[in-house]
């Protein structure tokens, strides 16, 4: 199956491919490298390619990006580029100039999906994680209401062709649903899904008001990182999600996959390996049977491994909330 005309229609009328291509990686790997992979998911046949400033290689995407449009492998509205407001320039004022820097770092005109990374608020500053002298998070507070029409007009203004958010729980999605002359509806709500935390309430709830789930940590999460609690499980090593892969003569990471295609959410597979970059792009070959979906969902055991637990005492931090 094509994988270009797997797509999801966002609420502004605009397509988002289902299956995308994250570029984020632990700070160890050179940042020479998002060049030659990127590249290679282009080739693969991936058209959704996600990225943010905090990831600090939008210059090497953008790079990738522009090669594989200069060698005619892709025209630029084949496609769909997201990058990420990050928590440093949630001030309305800063919103535009974060966006200007990043399609300078991409040397591209507008990105296809702008989103807020977070919705806690870091104290502005060259430094991506500020921390005062006894190594605490220095927070800021920000109306994220007004955070998200600086958003609006970075759309009116054509840098970028839909808006959304990420990491974001119900009620603050909620605040921005109803914000009194709200303009344009978050397209989407990025955040970790994978089957231990299939977040079946805030897809519901986002499904209420079309707007589309976007799940990244789709496969688990890279142990290397310091901010991942090593004691939680190898999502997968999941017996269940190796059984049902057996019974498809897929991998686990494809059924995984597969699993959030089929429950309607756009997923982010991420990897730097080019065998497995390969494989991902086969999740439309199979499908799961209703058995399967059923048993994936009785995996569910809330576990995240991405808690942001050093933001914890700021008013929104998002996980103190159910969904």
């Amino acid at each position: 199956m094509d994988p270009k005309s797997q797509r999801v229609k966002l609420n502004d009328g605009h397509f988002i491919p289902a299956l995308g291509f994250g570029t984020g990686a632990p700070p160890e790997v050179p940042k020479s490298e998002a060049v030659e992979v990127t590249k290679f998911a282009i080739e693969a046949g991936f058209r959704h390619i996600d990225s943010a400033y905090t990831y600090q290689n939008e210059e090497q995407v953008g790079q990738a990006i522009r090669s594989k449009i200069a060698d005619g492998t892709v025209k630029r509205e084949d496609i769909f580029y997201t990058s990420k407001v990050w928590s440093t320039f949630l001030r309305p004022d800063l919103v535009r100039p974060a966006l200007e820097k990043s399609l300078k770092d991409l040397q591209l005109d507008y990105v296809d999906l702008y989103i807020i990374h977070q919705p806690v608020a870091l104290m502005p500053g060259e430094t991506l994680f500020p921390t005062d002298e006894n190594g605490k998070p220095m927070f800021d507070s920000v109306d994220l209401c007004r955070t998200w029409e600086a958003l609006e007009k970075c759309k009116d203004a054509g840098l970028t062709k839909s808006i959304g958010v990420s990491n974001f729980n119900h009620k603050q999605l909620e605040k921005i649903l109803n914000k009194p002359g709200l303009k344009y509806k978050p397209v989407c709500n990025q955040v970790e899904c994978h089957p231990y935390l299939n977040q079946s309430k805030l897809l519901e709830f986002c499904k209420s008001h079309n707007i589309v789930l976007v799940a990244y940590g789709a496969l688990g999460a890279q142990r290397t990182l310091q901010w991942v609690n090593p004691n939680l499980p190898f999502l997968l090593e999941d017996p269940v999600l190796s059984a049902i892969a057996k019974k498809h003569k897929q991998t686990p990471a494809l059924v995984a996959l597969r699993y959030q295609i089929q429950r309607g959410v756009v997923v982010l597979a991420k990897s730097y390996n080019k065998k497995r970059i390969k494989e991902n792009i086969q999740v439309f070959d199979f499908e799961l049977t209703l058995e399967d979906m059923k048993a994936i969902d009785g995996l569910n055991s809330n576990i995240r491994y991405y808690d942001f637990q050093q933001a914890v005492d700021h008013p929104e931090y998002p996980y103190s909330e159910e969904y």
